[in-house]
Order: C-alpha cells, then sequence, then structure tokens
C-alpha cells in the first residue's frame, strides 16, 4: 500500500484502499537517489538484462501498468541485487562517482576520473564491463577517452 501526507489537508496519512493482489510479489524500494542509479545505470543494464527484456516485451504486449508488476519488480529486485554488491565491493569508488554527478548537475563528462576507477573496480571484483549501447564499433568510448573534447570549462 502506498501512503502519501499531505499537512494541509489532514493530519492522517493517504492510504491506497486498494491493496496489490496476492499474486504480486512485495518487494522493496531501492532507497537510492538519481545520482547513485545514474552512476550504476549501465552496469544495471549488463546485469539485469534478461530482467530488463521481459519487462520491456511485456509492455509491448500490454499497456495495463498491473499486467507487468511482476517483471517489474524482477527488476527492482535485480538492481537491488547489484546495488548491494557495488557497495559491498566497491563503496568508495561507487560514493565518489555519484557525489560527483550529485554536484555536477548529473553530468558523466565531468566525472569521468572516478567513474574510471569504479569502473575498474566493477571489472575486478564483479567482472562487469562498462560497455555502451549503440556506441560505434572500433572506436575508444568516450568514458574511455584520455583527452576528451568535453573539459570542466566549456568555452
Amino acid at each position: 500500500m502506498s501512503s502519501y501526507h499531505d499537512p494541509q489537508t489532514s493530519d492522517r496519512p493517504y492510504k491506497d484502499p486498494t491493496p496489490l493482489s496476492g499474486d504480486v510479489p512485495h518487494v522493496k524500494e531501492l532507497g537510492v537517489t538519481s545520482a547513485p542509479l545514474k552512476s550504476a545505470a549501465f552496469f544495471i543494464g549488463a546485469y539485469c538484462k534478461d530482467y530488463n527484456e521481459d519487462f520491456m516485451l511485456c509492455k509491448n504486449e500490454n499497456r495495463d501498468p498491473e499486467h507487468c508488476l511482476k517483471e517489474g519488480r524482477r527488476v527492482t529486485r535485480c538492481a537491488q541485487d547489484l546495488i548491494t554488491k557495488m557497495r559491498e565491493n566497491c563503496l568508495k569508488d561507487f560514493d565518489k562517482h555519484w557525489n560527483c554527478l550529485e554536484l555536477n548537475n548529473q553530468e558523466y563528462y565531468m566525472c569521468r576520473k572516478p567513474e574510471r576507477a569504479l569502473n575498474k573496480c566493477m571489472f575486478e571484483k564483479l567482472g562487469l564491463v562498462k560497455t555502451i549501447p549503440g556506441a560505434p564499433e572500433g572506436q575508444t568510448p568516450v568514458h574511455e577517452l584520455k583527452n576528451p573534447v568535453y573539459t570542466g570549462v566549456q568555452k
């Protein structure tokens, strides 16, 4: 059940009167803001690829939001699992990268140095490699460029 509290209209929180059906498994929220999610996004995409694809296929079948709740919860559980592993294995690098994103309007190009450290840790400890879908083959990916065009000071 979701709850919402509007202090101007009531001193009791709103409780959704329609609970989820019993066949929909319960899943806790990730508990992270947008910066940690953006920091982990490419790894979540690789780690949870099968669950994401099942969810997207389900969404294409039926536009009813309730139709794909099970698949959506599987995606959330997979992302929770990866975030937990990132915290256990690469906490320092993960924190540096998402804090950099938080302080720099969530722009990747401003945070390449901590991103490289996180990518290295993720590969060494979890065997995950950051790959950007649709990146041109045979070219160095933008996150691995030594002298990128974009810098902290734009002219």
